[in-house]
């Protein structure tokens, strides 16, 4: 039974010893008997409670209980017990709270007979893997690599691209403009890059031919996703500016490039196209490493040709004389080529991968089978 304050009819030093015994008494049997955290907050307001509490019960029925001559007497006795009754829950809660800090750590100590536990090891990301491959081939050829920032102003973007004023991909269907800046001047207002060309012009302005370079990074249009689409994905575009450069060391560039991203047995065929930046132009396509350039797989016309044998993958060009208007070259003297390639499109391909939305997902199942 829990202790109970008892009502004092006689104060003489004798009762009160006899009673302060039996108090204390009480007090350490029950905190003997405390095991946990939750039977200690039951045991201290059994004890402390500032309503029911035994100490303010002893104020009750002791203190003030006690005729005048008495008074002194009982309060010296009643103090006393406050204290050591305070003490001894103090004291209790330790013993709980030591205990349980050593069950922990004897649950948690170390079997070095166990076998360990191995970290999983992170692998680069489909993309990346792809784009640093292609890197690798283009470095393999003298090409450097640079790098620019991501919000660009509309002069690095477009105008010195050779794009007018009134071309489509200035629009804000196709390109994703910062907002607040209707107040600049259109070369100054800032965008998030629609493609990497931005570098080569920076790398321009700041190196004289020869100038060789590959411009990796990630890009931003105005698309919504699906399979095939995603407002951001990752380039890799190239220049070559020198002397005597002409479209035959383009062709030749971009025919070794594709075999050694998907083999030797690959042909390549250009054909004309149009880009601001670059004339002639030229989009390239590569015979399908699926059908092998057959049009037919398995009896069945080719999904992923179309059945044409072809696959297109890339722009490429060369510079039109405008741009080195831009970067302060002679074009009577240089001349050069251009080229650019979307990164997930080449992962798709090396990969089998149906869906673009998956490279960016984060689903770890997915990413795991590229490790």
């Amino acid at each position: 039974m829990p202790y109970s304050v008892p009502r004092l009819s006689d104060f003489s030093p004798a009762v009160l010893d006899e009673a302060a015994r039996e108090l204390l008494s009480a007090l350490d049997q029950e905190s003997a008997a405390v095991d946990s955290e939750s039977d200690w907050k039951l045991y201290r307001d059994r004890w402390m409670a500032r309503k029911n509490g035994a100490l303010t019960q002893l104020n009750d029925l002791w203190l003030k209980a006690a005729p005048g001559q008495n008074k002194r007497d009982v309060g010296q006795r009643v103090n006393e017990l406050k204290i050591k009754v305070e003490q001894t829950v103090e004291a209790t809660l330790s013993r709980i709270q030591s205990g349980t800090s050593s069950s922990r750590l004897a649950a948690e100590r170390l079997d070095i007979t166990l076998p360990g536990i191995r970290r999983s090891i992170g692998a680069e990301h489909p993309v990346i893997k792809t784009m640093n491959e292609i890197i690798g081939v283009f470095r393999n050829l003298g090409y450097s690599v640079e790098e620019g920032p991501e919000i660009e102003t509309d002069y690095y973007n477009f105008e010195a691209l050779n794009f007018p004023p009134n071309h489509p991909a200035r629009d804000t269907q196709d390109t994703l403009f910062i907002a607040g800046q209707d107040t600049k001047a259109l070369r100054d207002r800032l965008l998030l890059r629609t493609h990497t060309s931005p570098v080569q012009i920076r790398t321009m302005q700041k190196m004289k031919p020869p100038v060789r370079v590959v411009c990796p990074g990630k890009v931003h249009r105005n698309d919504a996703p699906d399979a095939t689409h995603s407002p951001i994905f990752h380039q890799v575009e190239g220049l070559a500016v020198d002397t005597s450069i002409t479209f035959c060391d383009l062709k030749g560039t971009l025919d070794h490039a594709m075999k050694a991203l998907f083999g030797s047995n690959v042909k390549t065929r250009f054909y004309p196209s149009f880009f601001p930046f670059t004339e002639p132009s030229a989009d390239v396509q590569i015979s399908c490493i699926f059908c092998d350039g057959k049009g037919t797989r398995d009896g069945a016309p080719c999904r992923n040709c179309k059945a044409s044998g072809w696959i297109e993958l890339l722009g490429c060009g060369m510079v039109d004389p405008n741009v080195y208007g831009f970067v302060d070259y002679d074009t009577a003297k240089v001349s050069g080529f251009a080229f650019g390639m979307g990164v997930e499109r080449i992962a798709i391909l090396k990969y089998g991968v149906d869906d673009i939305q998956l490279f960016f997902n984060g689903d770890v199942r997915f990413l795991q089978q590229f490790a």
